[in-house]
């Protein structure tokens, strides 16, 4: 007969053994700090949305704009004292608007069928922006996912003043989580390597022209062999692109494995996601904190902890079949696999380009510090 003292002590264990875990993951509790503050930030934008003193008109899509500003704002700045911390995140959520703005513009001007090449520019400043360090690596991202919020939404240019409000709500909705953490957070920093010889290529132009390319590249795939969410196979491209060839096909290897463990536990999640909307959120909001403090250091984790909490969330909405779900597996491959297919062509390519990328001494890059967590 079992001892009644079995279960709690087995409960024990397996307490410790997670509190274990999360100590290696995230030594210190810096980054679970921050990933409460991911999801302060994220429900605050998206409650404030819902004031129907502020809301006006605008209904669910002022909601995911602001949310979405504020969320990635959050991820991307990293910074360790308050008045530092409220310039950068003021300054990303006013780049998301820049970006959501241009998706419009753009849009009008490329038509339905092409509006998606103008992703293509947010995915090179994602690379390309890591030049100017912390500040810049950010904006480069929130540019881009502007421009990803916008077309998931279909934004036109009557919708201006709807990005404008949500960039005011999303200011609001991050500054203030950040201004009560106040120094708990100790940001995870890397160091972005110099420049080699003067004769050799800014690495920084080389990510952003690997990320351009493969955006390009899906675009013409989505536009002529029906991708379903080819917004999805960009963002994968592009965030998988490091600083050098190695780092690169290692995070092409982690996002494959994190997305398609995250996806299919997501998609488990599916018989009750309506009946137990509280409970699905609830997971959700874990979620963003587990990706909170893998992403530094575990991008495999993180993926997949982001990928569950996406389709946790769009199945908790009642708007998505599950073949849409399911795509979000199967465009990531496809967006890491013509990354590496890029990586490689560059590969081959840049002895040829060098006349023409060689930086001057001018404008030669110095090392710079970046985030290590990429959004």
């Amino acid at each position: 007969m079992k001892s009644p003292h079995c279960h709690p002590e087995g409960a024990h264990r397996i307490l410790a053994g997670l509190g274990a875990w999360l100590d290696r993951l995230d030594p210190g509790t810096h980054r679970r700090v921050k990933g409460l503050r991911l999801i302060t930030a994220f429900g605050l934008a998206a409650m404030l949305a819902t004031v129907p003193q502020i809301a006006h008109d605008h209904g669910a899509l002022l909601g995911t704009l602001a949310a979405g500003f504020a969320l990635w704002a959050s991820v991307s700045e990293a910074r360790s004292t308050r008045y530092e911390s409220a310039r950068d995140l003021i300054l990303l959520c006013l780049s998301a608007g820049v970006g959501a703005a241009s998706f419009a513009l753009f849009a009008k001007w490329l038509g339905a069928g092409w509006a998606e090449l103008t992703l293509v520019s947010g995915s090179f400043a994602v690379g390309y922006l890591k030049r100017f360090g912390v500040l810049g690596g950010g904006i480069g991202s929130q540019l881009l996912i502007g421009q990803l919020l916008a077309f998931g939404a279909a934004i036109t240019i009557a919708d201006l003043d709807a990005v404008a409000l949500a960039v005011a709500l999303a200011i609001l909705a991050s500054v203030v989580p950040r201004m009560l953490s106040g120094p708990v957070e100790q940001p995870a920093l890397s160091m972005l390597p110099p420049d080699g010889e003067e004769h050799e290529i800014a690495p920084e132009l080389v990510m952003g022209l690997q990320a351009a390319i493969a955006a390009l590249a899906i675009v013409v795939l989505g536009k002529f062999a029906g991708l379903t969410q080819s917004a999805w196979a960009i963002a994968a491209c592009t965030y998988i692109v490091a600083n050098t060839s190695a780092g690169t096909i290692d995070r092409i290897k982690r996002r494959v494995v994190g997305t398609m463990i995250g996806v299919p536990l997501g998609l488990a999640c599916l018989p009750f996601a309506s009946e137990l909307p509280l409970l699905i959120w609830a997971m959700a909001a874990i979620a963003i904190i587990v990706y909170a403090m893998a992403l530094p250091e575990r991008y495999d984790i993180a993926c997949g902890a982001y990928a569950f909490a996406l389709v946790v969330t769009m199945a908790a909405t009642g708007e998505y079949t599950l073949g849409i779900l399911a795509a979000r597996a199967w465009e990531t491959i496809v967006g890491g696999a013509l990354g590496l297919a890029v990586l490689l062509l560059l590969d081959r390519s840049l002895p040829l380009l060098r006349p023409l990328l060689r930086p001057s001494a001018k404008t030669q890059s110095r090392p710079v510090q970046i985030p290590s967590e990429d959004s």
